[in-house]
């Protein structure tokens, strides 16, 4: 009777937020690295700024790559941990942890092999051209270790422990905050690095981060050295089936990293001025935006986990609806966050010229509608993710992104010479588009098939 009752319980608002709010202030921190780095970098001036957006352009790529792979291990663990299977979580741990460190791996071969040119070719002078290869060759650093770092954290998201990864945050920040600064600006006797200290401060706190998550998987699983076997026979024919279940996951991600970068090499075509804003605001909408995010992200790995148990139809339909509420007060949240940051922006940002304040308060307008949309299609995005529909999410996000943004981007910039302000609004057309195309696909509920683990 027990299992039955536990069974027929249907997870609650409360069981999102114990979830999402770790979620929140990780993905806060996340983004807090660059923003970290750019307020730091901020007091050497506009140039270095442009430098520091250049190269962590390269490490957002890479980085976004490896957060792509790491969600799709994320869905099979949740998955295994609704099917109650030991091996289906050694399973998809393992393979996982293979794929982030290949991914990483190409990923530095082809910054090492191909950077350097592309730098050299948009920086609008030589010095902001070296220092931005400077910072992003330590960078790879970051890179490497978070390519064990998250696929530890998928671990324990999947599972619902969503804190352990949040600890390991709190743990790396100061480490961070403290090693940048002091190389930075030369304080303490060392020597003023600028924006390569930045990047030195950055690799330290990745590398702190990773050897505390790697403790805390150790001491809790022993890394599953007495669970014997693989759910698929071997562990290449489990990692063939990984790989399968995660490349249009990936592709998703992928797609939108590449879209980014290729908007943020439109964006240097823009004024220093211009590139300084788009340069400060886009870390600032990531990071207030994290709640809204991680609510949808949240809402998935339950749902992950209620189709590893076999649980759909109605029972679904109420969680979503109660989830589904909250997300637009999350959006009012993130909504009246954007305010702040733009009203504040000068006092943040105390050393900008008046042209770079004035383009950060012209895209308040846009800030206060998008997170409306944004966690609305973030909400569908992750159930169809889990229900494992997940080719149809890939195309909308590269549809959008491709036939869309991206081309409009180069239009507004390139041959209209518009302003920032009309650039940043393809952000909200970018959801607009998306926004049918998700709604009436999780309307047609196929997803509630359900996607067991393998």
């Amino acid at each position: 009777m027990s299992d039955t009752a536990t069974r027929r319980a249907t997870p609650s608002n409360r069981t999102v937020f114990d979830v999402a709010w770790p979620l929140t202030f990780k993905a806060m921190m996340v983004n807090g690295i660059v923003l970290i780095d750019a307020y730091l970098v901020s007091g050497l001036g506009e140039p270095a700024l442009a430098a520091m957006g250049l190269a962590s352009a390269f490490g957002t790529l890479l980085v976004g790559t490896l957060f792509a792979f790491s969600t799709a291990t994320q869905i099979r663990l949740a998955q295994a941990v609704g099917s109650g299977r030991p091996v289906a979580l050694k399973t998809g741990f393992y393979a996982g942890l293979i794929t982030n460190l290949a991914v990483a791996m190409i990923g530095i071969v082809f910054v090492a092999a191909f950077g350097g040119l592309v730098l050299d070719r948009i920086a609008h002078t030589p010095w902001i051209a070296e220092q931005a290869r400077s910072y992003l060759n330590i960078f790879l650093l970051v890179v490497l270790c978070e390519a064990v770092a998250q696929c530890v954290g998928s671990f324990f998201n999947g599972s619902g422990r969503t804190i352990i990864p949040l600890k390991s945050y709190v743990f790396a920040i100061p480490i961070n905050v403290a090693t940048s600064y002091l190389l930075i600006h030369g304080a303490g006797g060392l020597p003023g690095l600028g924006v390569t200290g930045a990047a030195i401060g950055s690799a330290l706190g990745a590398l702190a981060r990773t050897l505390y998550l790697a403790r805390a998987f150790h001491r809790e699983t022993g890394s599953y050295r007495d669970e014997p076997g693989w759910l698929n026979g071997t562990l290449w024919q489990s990692l063939g089936r990984h790989l399968n279940f995660s490349m249009p996951i990936a592709g998703t991600f992928v797609s939108n990293a590449v879209a980014n970068y290729a908007a943020m090499l439109l964006f240097a075509k823009m004024s220093v001025n211009q590139f300084a804003a788009m340069t400060l605001i886009l870390p600032w909408v990531q990071a207030a935006g994290t709640f809204g995010i991680a609510w949808a992200q949240s809402t998935g790995i339950i749902v992950a986990q209620l189709l590893g148990s076999n649980r759909s139809g109605d029972e679904l339909d109420r969680f979503l609806g109660r989830a589904w509420r909250m997300a637009f007060v999350a959006a009012g949240l993130v909504s009246t966050t954007y305010l702040f940051i733009c009203l504040g922006s000068g006092w943040i940002y105390g050393n900008l010229e008046q042209e770079t304040t004035a383009a950060l308060l012209s895209f308040l307008p846009v800030l206060l509608l998008l997170p409306f949309p944004k966690g609305s299609n973030a909400i569908c995005g992750q159930t169809l993710r889990a229900g494992g529909d997940t080719l149809y999410v890939m195309n909308i996000f590269v549809a959008a992104q491709w036939l869309v943004r991206i081309p409009l981007t180069a239009l507004f910039v390139l041959h209209l010479d518009l302003s920032v302000t009309w650039v940043f609004a393809l952000f909200l057309v970018e959801e607009l588009v998306k926004f049918p195309l998700f709604h009436l696909r999780l309307y047609k509920g196929e997803w509630k098939r359900g996607l067991a683990a393998e």
